[in-house]
């Protein structure tokens, strides 16, 4: 039996904007704690700690409504929007590293970045898992896992041996535009997305738990 390997177009792009939007994100992730104890006032270890549990907190705390919500719209525009708004507002984050000076200003940024990687997320999965091939979902979903782990594992290197060189700020600014590519790409879709933009968040918290 013939196996068709490539994706269609927009799996494909999803998965094109997640290696160049983690890419952007392998370059710092590994040395982050470095970047805080160097670059900021009065960081520490604990500050790290902080950092890292108020970025996770926020994600994880809004996921889920975020979904909820998404999903209470038929329209798969509102998950798009999601999505590219998201990335978008990850993407500014490491902008916003080059000018931080105090712990304080790194845990506003983290929750900032909590919030944009929520609605992105949240928009990511709901869009692939409908366009999703059928009969290769386990292949699709593994193409884009192992496609994140080897550019991540490239640029952790390339991150790394670039801080040792040129110091934060080049990398940080490479973050950053890789990010915001990741967020490009996903204009090639925007004629592929089903459904139309509901401008109004009309709905209430009674609609989106009422039982079918």
């Amino acid at each position: 039996m013939k196996i068709k390997f490539l994706p269609n177009k927009v799996i494909k792009f999803l998965i094109l904007s997640d290696m160049a939007f983690w890419f952007g994100w392998g370059l710092i992730n590994p040395i982050f704690a470095v970047f805080v104890l160097e670059r900021i006032k009065g960081g520490n270890v604990f500050t790290v700690g902080i950092a890292v549990a108020i970025y996770s907190f926020t994600a994880a705390l809004l996921r889920l409504p975020i979904g909820i919500i998404l999903d209470s719209f038929p329209s798969e525009k509102d998950d798009y929007f999601a999505l590219v708004a998201g990335l978008f507002i990850a993407s500014l984050i490491p902008f916003g590293y080059i000018f931080i000076e105090i712990p304080l200003h790194l845990y506003i940024l983290q929750a900032i970045l909590g919030i944009g990687m929520a609605m992105a997320l949240s928009g990511w999965t709901a869009i692939f898992t409908r366009h999703i091939d059928k009969g290769k979902e386990a292949t699709e979903w593994s193409l884009d896992a192992t496609s994140i782990g080897l550019v991540t594992a490239t640029s952790s290197f390339i991150g790394g041996w670039t801080v040792s060189k040129f110091g934060f700020i080049p990398v940080l600014i490479w973050v950053g535009v890789f990010g915001l590519t990741g967020a490009l790409l996903l204009l090639g879709l925007k004629n592929e997305i089903k459904g139309v933009f509901n401008h109004g968040l009309y709905f209430s918290l009674k609609d989106i738990f009422k039982k079918e």
